[in-house]
């Protein structure tokens, strides 16, 4: 029979091999465009998908708009409908936003989607030469986002953050040694 200081110990292991096999799993995904050439933007782009046709890559200095990091950034067809600014994510994520920049009075904002139901939407930004961050303001699943805008193509995008809400393989395959670890200092003690 073990004693109540083993029990503890053990749990004490539990939590803490919990803890961090899930520390490292979820991690913030940023899409910064800076690989992409000019033009339209690939339909499964960074494993999302674009095939709404409603952006197009920019990488050199001399297109319109500052980005956030790099050169590389994103605008919306000019006089685009919402609709073709739609981006899936193929499965449930957490939707962190992004930056923009573009010309005033191009007032946008971020609606959110999961499972074809609008969930969420964020506050609106008028953007400017200065790249702003827009969050989405929503900490639930979602599977899509759409951005909205009565003056698309006068903005762009950069720097588009999300995080997967599955933890990654390797997590689950530490936290399992983990536990069978656990299990074979419980079954020697027992044993002894």
């Amino acid at each position: 029979m073990s004693c109540p200081s083993t029990l503890r110990r053990v749990a004490l292991v539990a939590a803490l091999l919990s803890s961090l096999s899930f520390a490292g799993g979820a991690h913030a995904d940023v899409l910064n465009f800076d690989d992409l050439a000019d033009g339209l933007v690939p339909l499964n782009y960074g494993g999302l998908d674009w095939s709404s046709f409603g952006w197009t890559a920019f990488s050199t200095a001399a297109d319109p708009y500052t980005a956030h990091s790099g050169a590389g950034r994103l605008a919306s067809g000019f006089l685009a409908s919402d609709a073709s600014s739609l981006i899936g994510f193929g499965q449930a994520v957490r939707f962190d936003g992004a930056w923009f920049a573009g010309q005033s009075g191009a007032v946008l904002s971020f609606e959110l989607f999961f499972q074809g139901q609008r969930v969420a939407g964020s506050q609106s930004l008028d953007p400017s030469a200065t790249p702003t961050f827009l969050a989405s303001g929503y900490a639930g699943l979602v599977d899509a986002v759409q951005v909205k805008s009565q003056n698309h193509g006068e903005f762009v995008m950069d720097d588009f953050s999300f995080t997967p809400a599955v933890p990654e393989p390797q997590s689950y395959a530490l936290l399992l040694g983990g536990l069978i670890g656990i299990a074979a200092a419980v079954r020697r003690r027992r044993q002894a």
